[in-house]
C-alpha cells in the first residue's frame, strides 16, 4: 500500500532540553538538528522539518521548533504555520518557563488541538512519572489541551512510541485540512543554494496551490520568479497545497536577495503593508498593561519586526483584556487576512499577547467620528465569514470601491470578487457597475449621487434648453464634493443602462430630453411678446396664448418654464401673463407720476380695468417697486 500525503502540519513545542528533537527522531527517523552548532550544543537553534509516516501510511509534516528562550523568534516562525501540536514536557523537570510561553504562543496563534508527550520517563521512577502527569493535567486546565491525551514516553528505550503514533493518527483524523482554494501564500523560513537547483526556499503554505512552472512574486522584496521544481518531503511533485511543508526551486533569484519574512505568493494579489488592523488580546500574565503607541516586537508569519500599537478608544489594554488595534510597523511586511500574530515586549523580551489580522490595508482615521466608524467597520469585518460579507462591509464603509482595488484588500482574485459582487448586486445590497470601470458602490451612495445628478440636469435643461446636455466636466464640478470624475463616469453609465438618463459623446441629459429648435423657440417667444404688447395692460391668459400657439399642455408648460427662467414673462394670479417689456413700461409710468398712485389713477393712465390693475399693483408691491400706504401707493425709487 502506497503512502498518501495529507495537507497537515504538526508541530512540537516545549522547554529546552525536554527531548523534542529526540522524540521526533524516534518516530520519524529524521534528525532535525542539522546545524553543526546544534549537534555540538545539543539544542535546536533553527527550525527542523521531517515527514511523519503514520501507521495508516498517511504522511504529514512535522515541525520541530527550538525551546530555548533566546530562539522564541524561530519558535514563532515555525509555530505560525502548524495545525496541531505535540507539547513535550520532560518527566524529570515538569512544567518550565518555555513550556508556559510556548503554550501561550500556540493559543495566540489559533492552534486548537494536540496532545502532550511526557518524555524522559526512563530517568524517573513510575511514581514520579505519575506525579509529573498529574502536574501537567493541572497545568493544562483552561487551555485548548485540557481534555487531550497525556502520554508518558521514552524516546531512548522506545517505550510507548506506538501510543504516540496512535494519538498522532487520531489527531490527523480530527483536524481539518486547510482550504486549497484561493491564491497561493507561503512565508519562507529558509533559503539556501543547492547545486543543480539554484536557490531553494522552504516554508509552510498558508493558502492556495502552487504548480511547477508558475510565475510568482516574492514580497516585500518585490522580486519576480518562476517555480523550477517543487518538493514535498524530498519527493518531486507537480504541485504543492495549503497545509504542506514545501520546498521550491526558484529561477533568477539569488539567496542573498531573500530573507526570513519574505513571502512567495501568486502574482497580482498581495501587497506589502506597514499598517495592519487587528484584534489584539493581552495575556493575563502580562506584567503590565499595554499602552497606546507602545513599541512591541511583532511576529507575524516568519517576520520579526518592531511596531507600535495604536489604540482607537482606550488609552491602555489591561492584562487579560482585548481590543481592536492598529499595528503601525517600522518596515514593510507581508501578512495574510485571518493570520495570527504574536506580540512581545520590546524590552525585556517577553510574550505579552497576540491576535488576528483583520485588514492589511489599514489607514489612520482622523477625528472621533471617523474612529467610531472605523471601529464599526473592523467589528463587521471580524464578524464576516464569507467573501460576500467582507466585500459588502468594505463597499458600505467607503461608499465606492473598484473591484481591482479590492483584490489586495481582501486578498482574492478579481474573478472571485466579481462573482461575489454579482451576488450582492442581485440581492440589492450594493450596485455593481461594469463599465467603464468595474466598480461597486453602496446603495446609499448611489441614491445620493443619483439625486444630485438628476437635480443638476433638471436645472441645466431649464437654463440651457437648446443644448443637448451637460458635458461631464460641468457635471463633475457640481458633484465634486460627492465623488471623483472616474466614479461619476461609472455612475452615468449605470444610470444610462437603467434608462434614467441619456449619456452619449460626453453629454448627459435627462432621459427623453431633446434640445429645442432655436428658430421655432424664437418665433414663439416673439409671438408672445407681440401679443402682450398689443393687448397693453389687458393681460392675456395662459390658455389664450396656448391656443394661439397651437401647443399641447406639456409642451406649453415646458415652453412657459423657459420663458420664466429667462425672465421674459411673469405669471400673475396663476393665469395672467405679464411681459417684461410691459413691466418696464409700467415702472417708467409710475416713476414719472406727480399724483397720488391710486387704483383709479393707474387705471386711467393705462387704459385698463380694475380686473387687471389690482393684481398688477399687488405684483408691483411684491417686486418692491411700490409700497402701499392705506389706499395709496408710494413709488420706491
Amino acid at each position: 500500500m502506497g503512502s498518501k500525503e495529507i495537507s497537515l502540519v504538526l508541530g512540537t513545542a516545549g522547554h529546552i532540553d525536554h527531548g523534542k528533537t529526540t522524540l521526533v527522531r524516534a518516530i520519524t527517523g529524521v534528525d532535525c538538528d542539522r546545524l553543526f552548532q546544534e549537534k555540538k550544543r545539543g539544542i535546536t537553534i533553527e527550525l527542523g522539518f521531517a515527514p511523519l509516516k503514520l501507521p495508516s501510511n498517511r504522511v504529514v509534516s512535522l515541525v520541530d521548533v527550538p525551546g530555548h528562550e533566546k530562539f522564541i523568534r524561530q519558535m514563532v516562525a515555525g509555530a505560525s504555520g502548524i495545525d496541531a501540536v505535540m507539547l513535550v514536557v520532560a518527566a524529570d523537570e515538569g512544567i518550565m518557563p518555555q513550556t508556559r510561553e510556548h503554550l501561550e504562543i500556540l493559543n495566540l496563534l489559533g492552534v486548537r488541538d494536540g496532545f502532550v508527550a511526557v518524555t524522559k520517563t526512563d530517568l524517573v521512577d513510575p511514581e514520579l512519572c505519575d506525579l509529573a502527569v498529574e502536574e501537567i493535567r493541572d497545568f493544562l486546565k483552561g487551555t485548548f489541551l485540557q481534555d487531550k491525551a497525556v502520554i508518558p514516553v521514552s524516546s531512548i528505550k522506545g517505550e510507548n512510541l506506538e501510543e504516540v503514533l496512535k494519538e498522532l493518527e487520531s489527531l490527523v483524523n480530527r483536524v481539518e485540512t486547510r482550504n486549497r482554494k484561493g491564491p497561493f501564500f507561503m512565508p519562507l523560513d529558509r533559503a539556501f543554494a543547492v547545486s543543480g537547483f539554484g536557490t531553494v526556499v522552504t516554508g509552510t503554505s498558508y493558502s492556495g496551490k502552487i504548480t511547477k512552472g508558475q510565475d510568482v512574486e516574492i514580497l516585500p522584496a518585490d522580486l519576480q520568479s518562476r517555480i523550477r521544481s517543487i518538493q514535498v518531503h524530498s519527493q518531486d511533485v507537480e504541485e504543492g497545497w495549503a497545509g504542506q511543508r514545501i520546498a521550491l526551486s526558484l529561477t533568477g533569484i539569488s539567496v542573498d536577495e531573500l530573507e526570513r519574512g519574505d513571502v512567495i505568493c501568486e502574482k497580482g494579489i498581495y501587497e506589502p503593508t506597514s499598517c495592519i488592523d487587528a484584534f489584539f488580546r493581552l495575556l493575563p500574565t502580562s506584567p503590565e498593561p499595554l499602552r497606546h503607541w507602545q513599541r512591541i516586537r511583532l511576529h507575524v508569519g516568519t517576520s520579526d519586526v518592531l511596531a507600535r500599537v495604536s489604540l482607537f478608544d482606550e488609552k491602555i489594554i489591561e492584562p487579560g483584556g482585548s481590543a481592536y488595534v492598529q499595528l503601525v510597523i517600522e518596515d514593510k511586511i507581508m501578512a495574510a487576512i485571518s493570520e495570527r500574530f504574536v506580540a512581545r515586549f520590546y524590552s525585556p523580551l517577553k510574550t505579552i499577547g497576540g491576535g488576528e489580522v483583520l485588514f492589511t490595508s489599514g489607514r489612520k482615521p482622523r477625528g472621533k467620528m471617523h474612529r467610531q466608524n472605523y471601529l464599526l467597520t473592523l467589528n463587521e469585518l471580524a464578524e464576516s465569514r464569507t467573501i460576500e460579507e467582507k466585500l459588502k462591509v468594505l463597499v458600505n464603509s467607503s461608499g465606492k470601491l473598484r473591484t481591482k482595488d479590492a483584490v489586495p484588500m481582501l486578498q482574492q482574485r478579481e474573478q472571485k470578487l466579481l462573482s461575489a459582487a454579482s451576488k450582492l448586486h442581485d440581492s440589492g445590497d450594493v450596485v455593481l457597475i461594469e463599465s467603464p470601470f468595474r466598480m461597486l458602490i453602496s446603495k446609499q451612495f448611489c441614491d445620493s449621487i443619483t439625486k444630485e445628478i438628476m437635480l443638476f440636469l433638471e436645472n441645466y435643461h431649464e437654463k440651457y434648453p437648446h443644448q443637448k446636455g451637460a458635458v461631464i466636466e460641468t457635471l463633475s464640478m457640481q458633484v465634486r464634493d460627492l465623488t471623483d470624475p472616474k466614479t461619476l463616469r461609472s455612475v452615468l453609465f449605470y444610470l444610462k443602462n437603467k434608462g434614467i438618463i441619456d449619456y452619449e459623446d460626453g453629454f448627459a441629459s435627462q432621459s427623453g430630453f431633446s434640445p429645442r429648435d432655436e428658430e421655432d423657440f424664437r418665433k414663439k417667444t416673439d409671438f408672445v411678446r407681440e401679443l402682450c404688447i398689443s393687448k397693453g395692460f389687458v393681460l392675456p391668459d395662459l390658455q389664450e396664448i396656448r391656443r394661439s400657439l397651437d401647443m399641447q399642455e406639456k409642451e406649453f408648460s415646458n415652453f412657459l418654464t423657459h420663458l420664466r427662467n429667462m425672465k421674459e414673462v411673469a405669471i400673475i394670479q396663476g393665469q395672467m401673463v405679464f411681459h417684461r417689456e410691459m413691466e418696464d413700461k409700467l415702472v417708467e409710468m409710475l416713476s414719472r407720476s406727480e399724483k397720488d398712485i391710486t387704483l383709479g389713477y393707474v387705471r386711467d393712465i393705462t387704459g385698463s380695468s380694475r380686473k387687471y390693475i389690482l393684481p398688477l399693483l399687488e405684483y408691483m408691491d411684491s417686486r418692491g417697486y411700490t409700497r402701499r400706504v392705506g389706499d395709496k401707493r408710494i413709488f420706491r425709487a
